[in-house]
């Protein structure tokens, strides 16, 4: 058992909606419900819940669970058997990569799902060049956007553009790509450098509101970095059975 469970009580941040359907179950459990320094978030929604937590709680331990009034659950996944298993410390933990952009100027941003260059004229493409490892990779992509994601985040908009997802490494996914090509999937350890040939565009990560603006001859560099938030329960958070319940409009 992980020593966060082994506190006599943990301190816990609550984030997400209909946390008024949360907050009583938590009662049966030996936690302290905190905004500041928590031992653990649970995050109670859906996968942006999650990218929220993490943004505003980053590389404190997680556990992600899906709300049942908009996420229809299989029978073995309900709120209070999560809760069950993850005070008992049954529920192994995963560590998340996160991908962090860095702007030739200074400014970073990051996330646990995907580096988003997207333009900002509605009726252009953007071309950008790409490098890996200070390798020339594509030397012009004429796009709507690129996509740079993690495994995890692989499942989301990688996935829309690719019709595929990945269990390793970085994907590079070119959306509605000129040259038809419609992604790549590069190593972990890969160091990614971007040219923004023609803009502008901006530069955002998850569902993050911020957005860092770009202008043609700009560059940034994107990296993953390893083992930066242990979370819990994401087998069930990802389980099938559910997503089919979901998928099908069952409530």
């Amino acid at each position: 058992m992980d020593s966060i469970f082994q506190k006599k009580e943990i301190r816990v941040a609550v984030v997400g909606r209909n946390l008024e359907d949360l907050l009583p179950m938590l009662k049966m459990f030996p936690c302290k419900i905190v905004e500041e320094s928590p031992d653990l978030v649970i995050s109670h929604g859906g996968d942006g819940a999650l990218l929220g937590a993490e943004r505003n709680y980053p590389g404190v331990p997680k556990c992600p669970i899906r709300d049942h009034r908009e996420n229809p659950k299989c029978p073995r996944h309900s709120e209070i058997s999560t809760l069950q298993k993850l005070f008992a410390g049954q529920l192994k933990p995963v560590m998340l990569l996160k991908v962090v952009a860095k702007k030739a100027s200074g400014e970073s941003i990051s996330g646990i799902n995907e580096i988003l260059l997207d333009r900002t004229q509605k009726a252009s493409a953007i071309r950008y060049r790409i490098w890996v490892d200070g390798e020339l990779f594509r030397p012009q992509v004429v796009a709507d956007s690129l996509v740079i994601s993690t495994p995890f985040g692989s499942t989301g908009y990688f996935q829309s553009i690719s019709r595929g997802n990945f269990t390793t490494g970085l994907g590079l996914a070119f959306n509605n790509a000129m040259d038809l090509m419609g992604f790549a999937v590069i190593g972990e350890a890969s160091q990614i450098t971007v040219e923004l040939l023609r803009g502008p565009a901006v530069m955002g990560a998850d569902n993050d509101s911020r957005l860092i603006p770009l202008q043609s001859g700009d560059t940034f560099t994107v990296h993953a970095k390893q083992n930066t938030t242990p979370l819990y329960g994401l087998e069930i958070f990802r389980c099938v059975d559910c997503y089919d319940l979901r998928k099908n409009g069952v409530h």
